[in-house]
């Protein structure tokens, strides 16, 4: 049985809108060519997608008056949150292998999905 396992891919903030048709075909031949892999492995990808840049993004503080809202940007931070993928793996080695082939211009943060027992 397959386990889930969440991809966050982390980057430098990047603007779609700023990028080349060309480089958008590259940037999209690459993660077809990761989720390829992860179907050949004998996985699926259960889900997947780009995110907008951080300016758009609004961090939600949950407080007992009530919750906070503030606008992105956050900080000075140098690598955002850029998308994400939810896969399946036979192991940890597995998921850990597949991840691996992501692209991305930054760093991969690879989590385990806790499978909670249905109602």
């Amino acid at each position: 049985m397959s386990d889930e396992y969440l991809i966050v891919i982390r980057e430098p903030e990047w603007d779609p809108s700023a990028l080349a048709a060309e480089q958008i075909e590259m940037d999209l031949a690459g993660h077809r060519a990761f989720q390829e892999a992860v179907v050949a492995a004998g996985q699926k990808v259960l889900a997947s997608a780009p995110l907008r840049p951080q300016s758009e993004a609004t961090r939600i503080t949950p407080s007992e008056s009530g919750a906070v809202f503030t606008d992105g940007p956050f900080g000075e931070t140098r690598e955002v949150l850029t998308g994400f993928y939810t896969i399946t793996a036979e192991s940890p080695a597995q998921a850990r292998d597949l991840a691996a082939l992501v692209p991305t211009g930054g760093w991969l943060e690879l989590y385990p999905v806790l499978e909670l027992p249905s109602a």
